[in-house]
């Protein structure tokens, strides 16, 4: 039971983390930046898709909600 609440716990971490990390933009820096221009600002990339994360939950909860449909028709058969 511990390894399943630690796993849970590691995963809602993770994504809260990288959802934080994606949400919070940068401002500009000064000096170059990692990609060698000598702009001054750096670009903020997004550590994750949050459009196909939606997508997939979405798919997910459909599959989910399907599943369960035919496990309760079995059921009250």
């Amino acid at each position: 039971m511990r390894m399943l609440l630690g796993i849970l716990l590691g995963v809602a971490l993770t994504v809260s983390v990288a959802f934080i990390a994606d949400t919070w933009t940068t401002g500009p820096t000064t000096g170059p930046t990692t990609t060698g221009s000598a702009s001054g600002t750096a670009v903020h990339r997004n550590m994750v898709n949050w459009d196909v994360v939606g997508e997939q939950m979405r798919v997910g909860r459909a599959r989910l909600h399907e599943a369960w449909n035919t496990i309760s028709q079995r059921v009250t058969r």
